[in-house]
């Protein structure tokens, strides 16, 4: 009997079809000489850092950095039913021999093999390695099972790469949030993410508008000068060209082609998701993760734009149940399937692709999130496969009243792939912006050529800063933030911050924490975004950590490099790292997300209000007006914040309705903030005036 151990259990049953196992059990299904099951996921993990010692459940700059002499793993809590249905399973006298039928990749083989370790299992184990869940590739895959010994490597590196999180994760986050008493989580790629954002704010808070003025000549199309930084210059060239004949100085004519965009990688079918129907990356990945178990996408956790000699050859048929199922008319011309394969560019898995199951009634059923996604993954295909466009580019030099003009033409020749492209950018409601629309048709024009009266007029315009982040273009950002680090290692194919599968997460992972802002589809630092990344180091905040990581996790996983090796060079970073904050006294104010009320009399920092008291943020300082003072309340009064910012900022009050205990009788009275630098204290003046008697 062989044990098949899939990652979900929709996964698993599509298996399980194929495979006639078709008797469903309490967590698995049986049948035809298998038994197939899941993971849910991660349901093995590395134990968090009290496992080790309880006083780690306190976080304590002296106990940092926080390093396992032996790694411990843990069931997660919420999943320890589906582990012992796996453990009991693996540990069956009649099941002689397993599967792994986890995600093909580094992840996939992790989640696999911590569940088999964490059984005690030492069965023989095979791999399935496969791209798509249509039956005829899970035959093709049961029918070719590989060693598991193939991928011991890629687990090596699988956990390596794990442990290494862990050891940053856990020690940076708990460093930076005991010197700032607040939550601060680092990352080896969560933190540069954030850095990426929290520099383009930076730069767009410090960029300064500049004006510019530009003549624009109308002789029937349109011709603009240089930019002038002067009104009057712009000014005095309008009017020697008001009404003047501008000459024809040079008519340049070029002919130029439009590739076809490359088949979607999982971050740039995100990307597109985002631009043209706002969907957040981890929208698109839940999107496209449904649309594989439906069988209707290949494996969507790809980082390859290219495609096989095998799978090129199911291109043609693909092709015509594209055309035939998208909803909107499209012509597909000549097509070149051969442009779409490189075999040296496909590592765990190729481009994404429709599959043979696609058809209209199939797309019409979806919900819009999915439709939209492989709608778009349709498109892309017949946009890939087709003609180059072709056009011609015409540059006209004018000149008129002494000064250039220029003028920009363009005339397609031949559509090509933009064709397929128009056809359903026009089906949207909403239509992508464009940073440089294409120039319309020149007239007819030839060099020496006069063209009579022609109408000038100035235009304003400012220079632009960078634009915000959108997830779009923070996940082109991520994707090439290290490609100068990686230019300069060997060997290393891989780039930029996380992988396809996670960038979504990341993300996702900084909005939930409080260091990023959704605002429209504009993704903006909060305060606390900000302020972390001015206060950590450059060595975990830049992405040459991830460069460095990602070269030498390819060295385990090809073997020249050893698990201990690299980990050796994780636990020096983490201890060095430790070291280094030892005399730094950090400023908590950075990270106090409150409102101030007012300056604090002893030292001047801002003082905040809290669930029982106003202090000073400078927990140091000591400063703190409690709300139950008893000098407030024996007068029937309470400490409110507009007063307590009256006495920061005044120093006095005036109060109406204090109670007198001793009299039984209200009175009016000024209030006095009074602090001695160790305690505060309040005492009571009255307007000589109205004071006939003494009232306490």
């Amino acid at each position: 009997m062989k044990l098949v151990v899939a990652e979900k259990p929709s996964v698993a049953q599509s298996l399980a079809a194929v495979l006639g196992a078709k008797q469903k059990k309490q967590g698995y299904l049986e049948g035809g000489g298998f038994l197939v099951s899941w993971c849910v996921g991660h349901l093995v993990g590395l134990a968090p850092a009290d496992a080790y010692d309880p006083k780690y459940s306190e976080w304590t700059y002296e106990d940092l950095p926080i390093i396992p002499k032996e790694w411990q793993f843990t069931v997660d809590p919420g999943k320890k039913e589906q582990f012992k249905v796996l453990s009991d399973l693996m540990n069956r006298a009649d099941v002689d021999s397993l599967v792994c039928a986890t995600d093909a990749g580094r992840e996939g083989e992790l989640i696999f093999r911590l569940v088999y370790h964490q059984a005690g299992c030492h069965k023989p184990m095979e791999r399935l390695w496969i791209s798509s869940m249509e039956e005829d590739a899970i035959k093709a895959g049961f029918s070719a099972l590989r060693p598991s010994s193939e991928y011991d490597l890629l687990y090596a590196a699988a956990l390596c790469r794990a442990k290494a999180d862990w050891l940053v994760g856990i020690t940076g986050t708990r460093l930076f949030s005991t010197l700032y008493r607040r939550t601060l989580n680092v990352g080896r790629v969560m933190t540069p993410t954030l850095a990426l954002v929290v520099e383009r704010e930076t730069a767009i808070d410090s960029f300064k508008k500049e004006k510019f003025y530009t003549v624009e000549l109308d002789c029937g199309f349109s011709a603009v000068s240089d930019r002038m930084a002067e009104k009057k210059a712009a000014e005095k060239l309008k009017a020697a060209c008001a009404g003047q004949p501008a000459t024809v100085q040079s008519v340049e004519k070029k002919q130029r082609t439009a590739s076809p965009p490359k088949l979607y990688d999982l971050t740039s079918l995100q990307r597109d998701g985002n631009r043209l129907f706002g969907y957040t990356a981890q929208q698109v990945l839940d999107y496209a993760q449904a649309l594989y178990e439906k069988k209707l996408l290949t494996y969507p956790r790809t980082d390859s734009n290219y495609l096989t000699e095998d799978t090129a050859a199911t291109v043609p048929e693909l092709l015509e149940r594209s055309v035939s199922s998208l909803p909107f008319s499209v012509e597909v011309g000549q097509t070149d399937v051969s442009r779409l394969v490189d075999a040296s560019k496909v590592s765990d898995h190729h481009a994404l692709l429709p599959t043979m199951q696609v058809k209209q009634d199939a797309l019409a059923a979806l919900p819009a999130g999915e439709r939209n996604i492989l709608t778009l993954v349709m498109v892309r295909l017949l946009c890939a496969v087709s003609e180059k466009q072709v056009y011609e580019d015409t540059a006209v030099v004018l000149d008129c009243g002494g000064a250039a003009f220029f003028a920009k033409g363009r005339v397609v020749t031949t559509p090509g792939w933009k064709s397929v492209e128009q056809a359903f950018l026009s089906t949207l409601k909403q239509k992508p912006e464009k940073d440089d629309p294409e120039p319309a048709a020149l007239p007819s024009i030839t060099e020496g050529q006069s063209l009579p009266g022609c109408k000038a007029a100035v235009r304003e315009g400012t220079t632009s800063p960078p634009k915000h982040f959108t997830e779009d273009l923070l996940l082109s950002a991520m994707e090439h933030a290290s490609a100068e680090e990686f230019a300069e290692i060997e060997g290393v194919e891989r780039t930029g911050l996380g992988t396809p599968a996670t960038r979504a997460g990341v993300i996702e992972k900084l909005v939930r924490g409080g260091f990023l802002e959704r605002k429209g589809r504009q993704l903006l630092p909060t305060k606390k975004g900000h302020n972390l990344i001015v206060v950590l180091p450059d060595s975990i905040k830049s992405a040459k950590l991830t460069a460095e990581w990602e070269a030498a996790l390819k060295e385990v996983e090809r073997g020249d490099r050893s698990a201990d090796d690299f980990l050796s060079g994780i636990e020096r970073m983490t201890a060095d790292l430790v070291e280094g904050y030892r005399a730094i006294q950090a400023d908590t104010s950075l990270f106090d997300q409150r409102e101030p009320i007012g300056k604090c009399p002893r030292c001047g920092k801002d003082v905040v209000e809290s669930k029982l008291s106003f202090q000073c943020i400078d927990r140091s300082c000591g400063f703190t007006m409690w709300k139950n003072s008893r000098f407030f309340t024996d007068k029937h009064k309470e400490l409110t914040k507009a007063v307590a910012s009256a006495l920061l900022k005044k120093g006095r009050v005036k109060m109406t309705g204090l109670f007198s205990e001793k009299k039984g009788v209200a009175y009016d009275a000024t209030v006095v903030l009074d602090d001695t630098g160790k305690y505060v204290n309040y005492k009571l003046e009255f307007d000589p005036k109205k004071a006939g008697a003494k009232h306490e």
